[in-house]
């Protein structure tokens, strides 16, 4: 692990408010130029006596702005102690988790996996049409029917047709026969060129697709593609429950992943990540952004640094041990569970690595929707409700419900 240390409290401390140090402070420095201010003391106590001792909520108060992408240099001098704390965050992600060679990856904290997945889409159109020549209507997104809405939202966005390829309904599996002929279809109408993306475990299913069925697929049309993974509920899952390497940074068939921090990492919601291969972000620079120091190749703009310091504080406090530990004890809890399931003859999915159970909404009688909060996959007409292990879920929460789900179906 090059970034990746387990850090204590005091450790954690004395590197955020040392960065904090290092950014402007607008009490004591006349700063004329940036519209941009620490949270308004008339609403926010900036001398409260528990900030001294709670880094994160003094980010907050502080409020740095991470404006632009800083793992490419240049940035804005104002922030350059938290900016700082993002690069190493970008890294570990990057090189401890995903396997990316050293120095060898960009990235920010973005506001979620749809921005995430929407920053990956907009590098690759732009590549296609600059690189390539290609025209915009011949430019897809091509993914899985169970991907997340984020990529018709892209499509809608970037005006790129979105062509979703049925899965099989117990496996939830893509069959290459079925992706061929989507290929052939395609390429019928004049597309030539596939933004890619795959998932590493779904919203719904936590289901994982397998790479190789795309680029076998896609390979066999004679088609240009790009491949980014959809991490957003998997990125700090997957890469701990399994051995497989093969949505890492070490497939060279993969250039860019978006996790979700807001998730299993239980950060502020609107906290995601973006990583991509060096060499890519140009894409997404904007130039116009001329008063910005690095220019902008983000499409959020100013965001908070003060997420980024939730991350990277949260997985220094676990350190990689106990980050694995963490995950295996969800899966044992989600284990447990896919036990009673069985012993009662309720149908699920669940990949053997993850923490999501998603069960026939036939087994299922309303009332236990409701009262433990059961998700379903529509709720205009729901087919699937599923259960996230989540830390504060314990097989004591679980318990109750299998009780009575077992009371329902003996017709009690």
């Amino acid at each position: 692990m090059r970034y990746w240390k387990k850090l204590t409290g005091n450790e954690i401390r004395e590197r955020v408010f040392g960065a904090l140090n290092r950014n402007v402070n607008y009490k004591e420095r006349t700063t004329l130029g940036i519209p941009a201010s620490h949270l308004d003391e008339n609403v926010f106590n900036q001398d409260a006596t528990y900030l001294k001792d709670a880094p994160f909520l003094s980010a907050m108060v502080h409020n740095p702005n991470h404006i632009g992408c800083h793992t490419l240099g240049d940035s804005e001098q104002f922030f350059a102690g938290t900016q700082q704390i993002e690069r190493e965050l970008v890294a570990l992600v990057a090189e401890d988790i995903l396997k990316g060679e050293p120095d060898a990856q960009d990235g920010y904290i973005a506001s979620g996996g749809t921005e995430a997945n929407m920053q990956a889409i907009w590098i690759y159109r732009n590549f296609f049409l600059r690189e390539k020549g290609a025209r915009n209507s011949e430019i897809a997104i091509l993914c899985s029917a169970d991907s997340h809405y984020s990529m018709p939202k892209a499509g809608n966005i970037m005006n790129l047709p979105v062509i979703s390829v049925p899965v099989d309904d117990t496996t939830r599996e893509i069959q290459p026969e079925v992706l061929d002929q989507k290929l052939e279809e395609a390429k019928a109408d004049g597309i030539g060129y596939f933004i890619v993306v795959s998932n590493m475990m779904t919203t719904m299913f936590g289901s994982v697709d397998k790479i190789d069925t795309y680029v076998n697929s896609l390979k066999k049309a004679g088609v240009e593609y790009k491949v980014h993974i959809d991490g957003a509920y998997g990125g700090f899952v997957y890469p701990f429950s399994t051995a497989d390497e093969d949505l890492t940074f070490r497939n060279p068939e993969i250039t860019s992943f978006t996790l979700d921090a807001h998730k299993m990492v239980q950060a502020p919601f609107g906290t995601g990540v973006f990583l991509i291969r060096k060499g890519w972000m140009k894409y997404a620079t904007t130039e116009e952004a001329q008063y910005v120091q690095g220019m902008d190749a983000t499409i959020i703009g100013s965001r908070s640094g003060a997420n980024a310091i939730a991350v990277w504080m949260i997985l220094q406090t676990y350190g990689p041990h106990g980050w694995f530990e963490k995950i295996h004890i969800l899966n044992y809890r989600t284990e447990w569970l896919c036990n009673q399931l069985e012993e009662l003859n309720v149908p699920f999915y669940r990949n053997p690595s993850s923490n999501l159970v998603t069960m026939r909404a036939a087994s299922i009688p309303f009332e236990l929707v409701e009262k433990y909060g059961l998700v379903p996959d529509s709720h205009h007409a729901p087919n699937w409700f599923k259960i996230v292990v989540m830390e504060h879920v314990t097989v004591d929460h679980l318990l109750p419900f299998v009780e009575d789900l077992k009371a329902h179906l003996a017709g009690k």
